[in-house]
């Protein structure tokens, strides 16, 4: 036991950063919490996110970042040898080359070019499949997804003939186009009801 609070007692930082004189207006901000599963990369992007204002002081970044570690994180970076970090980024480097297993690669293009809406899929269904994917592609291909979202569709869509006769340059105006779509897909079915309930 002594062992282990021995350790715990002693720094990874270096003596520039452990003996740097902190802000002192300084708040602790809340984090969250980075809990060994999840994607390191994500989470040091939003650590320097919530510290962007404080991103020049690299000793305030090195002290505040384990307050952003869960159990198993912690264990790790009490782990780390005596004097073992002289950076932020050092220090960055070594939480993301432990907990590299965990990182999501970005989707590859072919994920969306295999997409198609089924006969039995809803446009609602469709277009939130299709999203998630666009968003996890890594690049820009706004062409190509526009035009694989439109090949996807059924031939006799009246979406796909919509986009086929006016066509969008951007995702922006397909989504915009995809909510109007549906906007007036569910007034012509409140319309059907409507009717059905005239006696």
């Amino acid at each position: 036991m002594s062992k282990a609070l021995d350790r715990l007692s002693r720094s990874p930082f270096t003596r520039h950063i452990e003996e740097a004189v902190l802000p002192r207006r300084f708040q602790q901000l809340t984090f969250t919490v980075y809990n060994g599963k999840t994607d390191p990369v994500e989470h040091v992007s939003q650590f320097n996110q919530r510290m962007a204002v404080h991103s020049k002081n690299e000793a305030l970044m090195c002290k505040v970042f384990p307050s952003s570690l869960g159990p198993v994180a912690m264990r790790w970076f009490n782990g780390l040898r005596t004097n073992s970090v002289d950076s932020y980024r050092q220090l960055t480097q070594a939480f993301g080359s432990r907990f590299v297993t965990n990182s999501r690669p970005p989707r590859p293009m072919s994920a969306l070019l295999s997409l198609t809406m089924r006969d039995d899929e809803t446009l609602k269904a469709y277009s939130a499949k299709y999203w998630e994917i666009y968003n996890e592609l890594d690049g820009k291909y706004d062409d190509v997804a526009i035009n694989t979202f439109k090949n996807r569709l059924p031939i006799g869509h009246g979406l796909r003939k919509s986009l086929t006769g006016k066509p969008v340059t951007s995702m922006w105006q397909l989504m915009d186009r995809i909510d109007k779509y549906k906007r007036v897909k569910e007034d012509l079915l409140q319309g059907k009801g409507k009717e059905k309930a005239i006696p």
